[in-house]
Order: structure tokens, then C-alpha cells, then sequence
């Protein structure tokens, strides 16, 4: 049986995620201290405008965002590739265990209403290209620099650009 205030909870749940604007952080699981403080102050910035924040879930730039989105009092959802979502790293306050391994690459572009990169190997190229064929707008900092990716010389910039270029995704 539901208590009183419970389902008071959800609706404020599910209010706050639909006006939120959805933003991904993709990057290395293993970045450079730079890159890592730079996706934890993308984090708590896009917490402090509202944003949800969504990652892999995992290590690294997924970790530092988290972080600091989760200490800025955000939302931060983890798609993650395997089958157990107690390997989320440990600011993720939602996640969801995919068993989809790198495939789970093409969730994580597709629930967010823009991209933020951050460094990264093949696996964040990956995420790159998807959201870029999904019309997605990426915006990157110390990350590949191709061709629709635009590039950001700050952290602070980057979630600026980021924030005003996003397309709301619909429902």
C-alpha cells in the first residue's frame, strides 16, 4: 500500500525531469586531472541550472560529473552496459543496468537534449557520431575535434553553449 505523500513525491518527480533539460556527459573513463575536474565543474553547473544530468554511470569523466553534479544537488541518472546497477559509481542517484555493453552508448545520447564531451577514447567517438546522426548537438572540451562538435575553451563555457543549444527531446 502507497502512503499519502508518495505519490505527492512522484508527480514532483516526474514534473522536475519533464521541464528539466536532459544533458549527457560522455568522456574517458580514464581523463587527466584536468579533464576530470573539468566534467565535475560541468556537473555541478549543469545541476545548478537545473539540468539532469545523465553519464555511463562508470569511472572517470562519468564519475567526476556525477560527483559533482550529485554534491551541487542534481539528479544524475547512469546507463550503464552491464547487468548490475550496484556498479554505478557512487553519485549516480538513478541507475539503470542495460546488459547492452557498448550499445548502451546510443541510450545515453538519445535520452539527453544535448552532449557535453570531455576527452575521451573510441567509445566516446562513438557517442559522439550517434548523437550527431541523431541531430543532437555536442559540444566538446579537450575532446575529438571533428567536424560538428563545438568546441568550448572553458568548462563554464562549455555548459553555457551546451545549455542554449539544446533540442528539447519529446515525450
Amino acid at each position: 500500500q502507497r502512503r499519502p505523500g508518495l505519490m505527492a513525491d512522484l508527480d514532483r518527480a516526474r514534473q522536475r525531469s519533464a521541464g528539466a533539460l536532459h544533458v549527457a556527459v560522455i568522456g574517458a573513463s580514464d581523463p587527466t586531472p584536468e579533464q576530470a575536474l573539468a566534467a565535475r565543474t560541468m556537473g555541478a553547473e549543469l545541476a545548478r541550472a537545473g539540468a539532469i544530468v545523465i553519464t555511463g554511470g562508470g569511472p572517470g569523466v562519468m564519475a567526476a560529473a556525477s560527483q559533482g553534479a550529485a554534491e551541487a544537488g542534481g539528479v544524475v541518472v547512469g546507463i550503464l552496459p552491464g547487468n548490475d546497477r550496484h556498479l554505478a559509481n557512487p553519485w549516480v542517484e538513478v541507475a539503470l543496468a542495460t546488459g547492452l555493453g557498448e550499445l548502451r552508448n546510443g541510450l545515453i545520447v538519445r535520452a539527453a537534449d544535448t552532449v557535453l564531451a570531455v576527452g575521451g577514447a573510441y567509445g566516446t567517438l562513438s557517442e559522439i557520431a550517434l548523437a550527431l546522426a541523431a541531430e543532437k548537438p555536442v559540444t566538446g572540451y579537450d575532446t575529438w575535434p571533428i567536424p560538428g562538435v563545438e568546441r568550448a575553451e572553458s568548462p563554464e563555457r562549455a555548459v553555457a553553449r551546451a545549455l542554449t543549444r539544446a533540442v528539447r527531446t519529446e515525450s
